[in-house]
């Protein structure tokens, strides 16, 4: 919150602004996450990164920080 506790809106952060470290940090702690199955085949490490990398490169999700809670996600974007 601010100092007139106001809701800080989110961030999103272009995914070509961040080092290649830092955005694999961020779409590895994605999918490593709870509740991101891709159904029934099972997918290796790198293969769900490379469909988050895909996504991001085509404008599908975008990387968002929220200053209130101070984390980072990748959402769907609005089409």
């Amino acid at each position: 919150m601010t100092s007139d506790d106001e809701p800080q809106e989110p961030v999103f952060v272009p995914h070509r602004e961040l080092s290649p470290e830092a955005l694999r940090g961020v779409v590895e702690s994605f999918v490593l996450r709870e509740g991101t199955e891709y159904g029934a085949r099972d997918f290796s490490l790198e293969e769900k990164l490379a469909h988050v990398y895909r996504q991001l490169e085509r404008g599908e999700a975008q990387i968002v920080f929220d200053p209130a809670t101070e984390t980072i996600d990748i959402i769907p974007t609005r089409r």
